[in-house]
């Protein structure tokens, strides 16, 4: 169980975000939260990765009690996350390699051919393989994006987090971010994705939960084949 959530409250300045929040999320697993904006998507991922506090209930993230866990052990817990977040956050004022390099650096790696190693792989994964040497302001918004996520699988991580990752690009280029983030949850990483776009969940199945009225629950949702058949059933 890499995430467990039971009766979780998650609250931001005194105002309640969610209440009764049970989560599971197991290896391998791709879930989407959907919800309207301010219906606490972002909020229940910043408690993933410990930016957002927990006020009660049981909540455990990779092994930490997330309601315990000192700022210190952050790092640690981070270590083993990817983040994806929706306006990229690259440094503009490097690389794409530089960039992916800092990551590494910054998360224990010392060994410059294993660092050069570790790049080349995650940037051929994403499709950017001849991209290393560009800026961040050279690249379209998908390639920005593609970056973004080769910097969130660097470190193998169990957990991928996207918040909102095809938000600020068009419909074919956030369809080919979906599949991406699919196929390196074949692999092995978990993937919890907010989005709007309600077309991705038909055609990119996963776990469904929806955020509305302070609550999440999970919504059933028929595939593209289970909706053909039912009109045949009813024809």
């Amino acid at each position: 169980m890499l995430v467990d959530y039971q009766n979780v409250e998650i609250n931001q300045q005194d105002l309640c975000v969610l209440s009764d929040v049970n989560l599971q999320l197991e290896k391998g697993e791709f879930i989407y939260l959907i919800g309207k904006v301010g219906s606490g998507k972002t909020s229940l991922l910043k408690t993933i990765y410990g930016e957002l506090g927990i006020r009660s209930g049981k909540a455990e993230v990779l092994g930490h009690d997330m309601r315990r866990i000192k700022r210190k052990r952050l790092p640690e817990l981070r270590k083993k996350l990817g983040i994806v977040f929706q306006d990229f956050q690259l440094l503009t004022d490097r690389s794409v390699y530089d960039n992916l390099e800092f990551v590494l650096k910054a998360t224990g790696w010392k060994h410059a051919k294993r660092i050069d190693a570790r790049i080349q792989e995650v940037l051929e994964q994403v499709g950017m393989a001849h991209k290393g040497y560009k800026m961040p302001n050279e690249l379209s918004g998908g390639e920005q994006q593609r970056i973004v996520i080769a910097r969130a699988i660097l470190n193998s991580p169990e957990l991928i987090l996207a918040d909102e990752p095809t938000g600020n690009l068009d419909i074919e280029t956030g369809r080919q971010i979906v599949q991406l983030l699919q196929s390196i949850c074949r692999q092995g990483s978990a993937v919890v994705m907010t989005t709007h776009n309600l077309n991705l969940l038909d055609e990119f199945p996963g776990k469904v939960y929806k955020c509305e009225n302070h609550r999440i629950h999970e919504e059933k949702r028929q595939t593209n084949g289970e909706n053909e058949a039912n009109n045949v059933d009813k024809q």
